[in-house]
C-alpha cells in the first residue's frame, strides 16, 4: 500500500484535513482517528482542535503526525499507536501484548456488577484478564471486593500491573498461570472471562485491528468454543455455592455455550443480547446445594 504524502500542514485545520484525506476510506472513523493522532502528538483534549483551528504546528509536531498517520494508514490500531484505550471511563495502557478493549465488553461488567453486592467483601475472578480493563473496572465499582486478576502472558500481566498501579486499585490481585492454575484453593462469588473464542476458519482475525492483536487472545480451537468449554467444565470447582459464572463469547455461540453452562450444573442459565441484538454474554449461577470437588481445594 502507498504511503500518503503529506502537503505542508502548516495548521491544526490543515492536519486534520490531510489525515482524514489520507484515512478516507480504510478506516471506518477517518476524522475521529486523525483527531485522536493529532490531540496524542499535542498532548491535547480534542475540544482544543476546534478552539484553536488555526494554530500553527511545529516541524517537530507534523513530523510525528505525519508518522502516526502514515502508520495508521497502513492498519496499525490507533489504540497501539497511541498506547491507550479507555474502557469504562478507565484510561488504560495498551500494547501489542494485550487485546484492545471494547465497547462490547462493558456488557460484561455490567451484567457482574448485576450480581455483586455493593458494599461486601465478595471475591472476584478475571480470567485472562489482558489489560486489566474488567478486572479495573469490577474494582472501581466494587472497592470492598477482592478481584483476581489472571493471565497467561507476562506481558499482559506487566500492562495490567501498570494500569493497576497508576490508577491506584488496591484491591486487585495479579497471577500468572492458565486459566485456573493460579486459583487452587480459592472460592470465587463470581468469575468473569473474556476468552478466546473466534475459530481459526474465521474471518475476523484477518481483518482491521484484529490483524495486530496477539492470536493466543483472539484464537481457540474447535470453532472457537474450546476455551469457553474448558472454563465452564472447571469454574464449578472453583465457586461457592451459588456462585456465577460470565463469559463473552461470539455472537453465533450462544446456543452452544448455554448449553456447556447447564451441562456442568449452572442454574438460571441466560443469555444477553448487546446493543446490536446480537447475544454476547452467557451467565449462570450454581445451586446453593453446591460443594465445590474436594481434590481442589
Amino acid at each position: 500500500m502507498t504511503q500518503p504524502h503529506p502537503p505542508p500542514l502548516a495548521t491544526l485545520a490543515a492536519a486534520l484535513a490531510w489525515g482524514e484525506q489520507c484515512l478516507y476510506g480504510l478506516s471506518d472513523s477517518a476524522r475521529l482517528d486523525a483527531e485522536v493522532l493529532l490531540c496524542h502528538c499535542l498532548k491535547v483534549n480534542r475540544s482544543f482542535l476546534y478552539t484553536w483551528p488555526e494554530r500553527a504546528l511545529d516541524t517537530a509536531t507534523q513530523e510525528a503526525f505525519t508518522a502516526l498517520v502514515e502508520q495508521r494508514h497502513s492498519g496499525q490500531p490507533v489504540a497501539y499507536l497511541i498506547g491507550a484505550q479507555e474502557f469504562w471511563s478507565l484510561p488504560l495502557r495498551v500494547t501489542p501484548d494485550t487485546l484492545i478493549p471494547r465497547p462490547e465488553t462493558e456488557l460484561l461488567v455490567e451484567q457482574a456488577l448485576v450480581l455483586l453486592p455493593s458494599q461486601a467483601a465478595v471475591k472476584v475472578a478475571d480470567l485472562g484478564t489482558g489489560s486489566g480493563a474488567i478486572a479495573l473496572a469490577i474494582a472501581s465499582e466494587r472497592p470492598q471486593a477482592n478481584v483476581i486478576a489472571v493471565d497467561n502472558s507476562a506481558g499482559a500481566l506487566a500492562v495490567a500491573r501498570d494500569n493497576r498501579d497508576r490508577l491506584g486499585f488496591s484491591n486487585v490481585d495479579l497471577r500468572q498461570g492458565d486459566w485456573f492454575a493460579p486459583l487452587v484453593g480459592e472460592r470465587l462469588h463470581v468469575i468473569v472471562s473474556n476468552p478466546p473464542y473466534i475459530g481459526a476458519e474465521e474471518p475476523e482475525p484477518y481483518r482491521g485491528d484484529c490483524r495486530f492483536e496477539p492470536a493466543t487472545a483472539l484464537l481457540s480451537e474447535d470453532a472457537g468454543l474450546a476455551d469457553l468449554r474448558t472454563i465452564i467444565q472447571a469454574a464449578p470447582n472453583y465457586l461457592t455455592p451459588h456462585g456465577a459464572l460470565l463469559l463473552e463469547h461470539g455472537y453465533r455461540q450462544g446456543a452452544a455455550v448455554r448449553q456447556l453452562l447447564t451441562l456442568a450444573g449452572f442454574e438460571q442459565v441466560v443469555t444477553i443480547r448487546d446493543l446490536n441484538g446480537h447475544e454476547r454474554v452467557s451467565r449462570g449461577r450454581l445451586p446453593n446445594t453446591h460443594r465445590p470437588d474436594v481434590t481442589h481445594r
